[in-house]
């Protein structure tokens, strides 16, 4: 007789929010039966924002579409535009270096830390010139950029520090959320982030009333809340949902369980994989300050190899960024002839980011990690 293989183990779950069906269906019902008719910036979006605004202890958290808006409106409301560069990783997700071009600035791109995948501070120090406005560093899969130096860059060279912490909500660096390190930070709600929602979200968060005051004017064409058709500048059509806002402020109580689910996870698989950096499979580096756990992802030196073996027992995968940024037809322009990105490109070789969600049972955590041992013992 043949054995039957274990259940699949899906990347991203199929039935994320099917615990919440109900609450989200009588959401839909109240929010659109209610007498005021606001589905956008309405009351609920504000209570989200005050229940950010309470939690993370920021000056300011403004709603808006996307977590790809977000940088655009901070980065706007910065004052970032033509003639400026914005130091950026040269790995990682295509809005770093397009929001940038988007308001007629240059993205520079510094490479990247071996360990963690995130922007390299001395690399990204080494490219500051006069024409240098902002760094923009990233937090990446389950680790937080070294954002203790890149503070201290910022304030050296009189730049403006944004961090994009669209993966990293629930992250904390020696005692700093995620998003309050510099001027401003954004969270990203697309459904597989860690408080992800059932569409497409974000918010800037930031310690400066002012750079929040202006984004919130920013996000809604250009108007101050209360006054409309007044238009103070260009700004964006980047506004939040009334239904997803009640939803995620339905859902936020359970956040920390959820988030401490995939922290318990990505320990189990650190501690599992740990052993094997000399065979090939190199986890993240170890510890809980400055984790987020969006996705746990491991270097592999035949990443196609390791793919396909846990492909054949059922675990699905995911190869987020196959090339460096620079290497894209989109902002080929903006890379220095003959400029090389080793780490980025060595990233972009073997990264391999494996199931964490908080949906896991212990029995597929366990399957995964003995098919990652089992392939690193195979393959010495």
């Amino acid at each position: 007789m043949t054995a039957s293989l274990p259940p699949a183990v899906p990347f991203f779950p199929p039935a994320l929010f099917e615990a919440d069906r109900p609450a989200l269906i009588g959401l839909v019902r109240e929010v659109g039966l209610d007498p005021e008719q606001r589905f956008i910036l309405g009351r609920r979006t504000a209570a989200f924002e005050d229940l950010l605004r309470e939690d993370l202890g920021a000056a300011e958290v403004v709603a808006c579409s996307s977590g790809t808006s977000a940088l655009s409106l901070v980065l706007r409301a910065m004052d970032v535009g033509p003639g400026d560069e914005v130091i950026v990783p040269a790995f990682g997700c295509a809005p770093l270096a397009a929001s940038v071009v988007d308001v007629g600035a240059t993205p520079v791109f510094a490479d990247i830390r071996p360990d963690t995948m995130t922007m390299d501070p001395d690399e990204a120090e080494r490219l500051v010139t006069e024409r240098t406005k902002a760094v923009l560093p990233a937090h990446m899969f389950s680790v937080m950029a070294d954002m203790s130096r890149f503070a201290e860059l910022a304030r050296r060279h009189g730049l403006r520090l944004l961090e994009d912490s669209a993966v990293a909500q629930g992250g904390v660096l020696r005692g700093v959320p995620a998003g309050l390190w510099g001027e401003a930070g954004l969270y990203s709600f697309v459904q597989v982030k860690t408080c992800g929602m059932p569409g497409e979200g974000g918010v800037v968060v930031t310690r400066d009333p002012a750079l929040g005051e202006k984004v919130r004017m920013l996000r809604n064409h250009g108007q101050y809340a209360g006054r409309r058709f007044v238009h103070h500048a260009v700004g964006l059509n980047s506004r939040f949902d009334e239904i997803q806002a009640a939803f995620q402020t339905y859902r936020y109580s359970g956040f920390p369980a959820r988030l401490a689910r995939r922290a318990e996870i990505a320990a189990y698989y650190t501690e599992r994989f740990t052993p094997l950096a000399d065979h090939g499979v190199a986890p993240p580096p170890p510890g809980p300050d400055g984790r987020c756990f969006y996705v746990y992802t491991v270097l592999a030196e035949d990443r196609e190899a390791l793919g396909a073996h846990l492909a054949e027992w059922g675990v699905a995968t995911h190869v987020y960024y196959p090339h460096p940024l620079p290497a894209h037809r989109a902002f080929a322009p903006y890379a220095p002839p003959g400029a090389r990105w080793p780490r980025a490109e060595q990233a972009a070789r073997r990264h391999l980011a494996l199931p964490v969600h908080h949906l896991l049972t212990d029995a597929q955590v366990q399957h995964v990690a003995d098919l990652v041992c089992a392939f690193a013992s195979e393959h010495r």
